[in-house]
Parts: structure tokens; sequence; C-alpha cells
């Protein structure tokens, strides 16, 4: 079990390290800023764009946090 908790902390410590470095910037990890989020039905064809759900299309930090609970 070592090792499975060893990756887990690992992952963890990444994920932490994009929440810093997200909010150092003031964009929402979700869509990186942009606000929206692509739906891609297959490599070649990008199709549905819909407002990102972290942050309701707002790419802030301070809204992604507040619906998060962060």
């Amino acid at each position: 079990m070592g090792l499975l908790s060893s990756f887990s902390e690992w992952r963890n410590a990444r994920y932490q390290k994009k929440l810093a470095r997200m909010e150092e910037q003031g964009i929402c990890p979700d869509c990186y800023g942009r606000g929206i989020n692509v739906f891609a039905q297959n490599e070649f064809a990008y199709t549905n764009n819909y407002d990102c759900p972290g942050c309701n299309g707002s790419g802030s930090f301070d809204d992604w946090s507040e619906i998060n609970d962060r």
C-alpha cells in the first residue's frame, strides 16, 4: 500500500500546485480562464461550446473558488 499512498500524495501535491498557480494568475483551473469548455466529438470536429460549470463562464478564480467552496 505504500506505493499507492505515495502516488495519491503525489497527485494531490501536483493538484495543489496547479491551484496555487491558477490562483496567482487569477484564472479558473477548469477552463484556464477562457470561460468556455469545448466538447470534442472526435479529433477532427470540435462543435459544442458551453460555459464552464466551474466558474459559470467568467474565467475568474474567485468565482471558481466561491462555487467549489475552496
